[in-house]
């Protein structure tokens, strides 16, 4: 390769977790040519959870997932960099899950966490030091100026990425979102990388395997109350309004004898009373939550132009959720669904346009 060539290679950041995914994106990355920095991204992690300190795989352990990431670094004789955003991450995403579930209200952490830190803090340094894009392991493609679905549906991972502006769109790379995970694994065995064999992680990464109610309940007092059935009888206990969301199934109990054949579905939730009313039917008409209009607040269209008022789109309402047929209203500031939906305050709702991603906006 000339010297020409070599100078004029864009450099990228590959922020390395530890896993597979974000290990064959730089692997893929540097194969292309690209001039590639392996970056840990050191969030916050509880202190009275085990995987603040411990080196147990059991937790989120930071100091485990960061020396994966060292060693795929080194297996690609590739550059890397820790960047500290624990402060970042702790006010701008840790502390915004905690408050809005005090609020009764049902936060996304995953997209705070990639507008606030992957594209926010991250991008920002990766800049500030030279280089002209950051790429991560999503499931998830750009086409020019648009977000797409990651080829893999049951791995896409554009839902989380909806807040991109244009600006930051330009500076992403998505190099596995056009695979499948199976040929990811296959690539990662191809490429003699450690991480190949690692399992995927699960859940909200500084929980860990914890459960998230036992969590929030070192900021949030557990209050025994009432679950109701949709004709107002006690027909069980709960440990709080504020920790459910709409929608779940689990994490209540059902102590009337002839009420636990079928599973409950929370409808309604009343912080004033500390009441949650359950249904065996999760879309029971237009009663309690299931609406067919939902107002939108923090809106971003990623285009930066609402969508047409006169065209049919698909919409998430949770990740992997059903894609629902809705229209957009009010310069993008309302969903208007076909049938009723159920859909908690705080959730993300998504909108497709195929398998073009346009944005979303929080329910108000």
């Amino acid at each position: 390769m000339s010297s020409i060539a070599v100078k004029n290679k864009k450099r990228v950041f590959v922020g390395l977790s530890g896993g597979v995914d974000s290990s064959v994106a730089a692997a893929l990355l540097k194969k292309e040519g690209y001039d590639v920095t392996g970056v840990f991204i050191k969030t916050w992690h509880p202190d009275f959870l085990p995987s603040a300190s411990s080196p147990s795989r059991d937790g989120c352990t930071w100091r485990e997932e960061r020396l994966d990431a060292m060693r795929a670094a080194a297996h690609l004789d590739i550059p890397f960099l820790t960047f500290d955003f624990e402060n970042e991450y702790k006010k701008n995403v840790a502390d915004y899950f905690i408050s809005e579930y005090k609020m009764g209200r049902t936060p996304n952490p995953d997209v705070m966490c990639n507008k606030e830190i992957k594209f926010g803090a991250f991008l920002k340094k990766a800049r500030a030091m030279g280089a002209d894009f950051v790429a991560t392991g999503h499931y998830a493609r750009k086409d020019g100026a648009e977000l797409l679905t990651g080829v893999d549906t049951g791995k896409d991972q554009a839902y989380f990425l909806w807040t991109l502006s244009q600006e930051q769109l330009s500076r992403c790379l998505f190099p596995i979102g056009k695979y499948k995970k199976n040929d990811v694994r296959k690539l990662a065995k191809k490429f003699g990388l450690p991480t190949a064999e690692k399992k995927d992680s699960q859940g909200i990464c500084f929980l860990g395997k914890t459960d998230m109610k036992e969590f929030l309940a070192h900021y949030m007092t557990p209050r025994v109350g009432s679950v109701v059935s949709e004709q107002g009888k006690t027909i069980g206990t709960h440990q709080g309004a504020f920790f459910y969301t709409l929608g779940e199934r689990h994490g209540f109990t059902i102590t009337a004898h002839n009420d636990r054949a079928k599973p409950y579905y929370i409808v309604k939730k009343d912080l004033e009373n500390n009441t949650i009313m359950v249904s065996h039917v999760i879309h029971s008409g237009d009663k309690h939550f299931s609406h067919k209009e939902i107002n939108l607040e923090n809106v971003n269209w990623i285009s930066g132009i609402a969508p047409d008022e006169s065209k049919q789109y698909t919409a998430h309402i949770r990740y992997h959720g059903e894609f629902l047929p809705c229209q957009i209203k009010e310069s993008g500031k309302k969903v208007i669904f076909k049938k009723p939906c159920l859909a908690a305050s705080g959730q993300s709702v998504v909108v497709y346009d195929g398998d073009v991603c346009l944005g979303g906006g929080i329910v108000a």
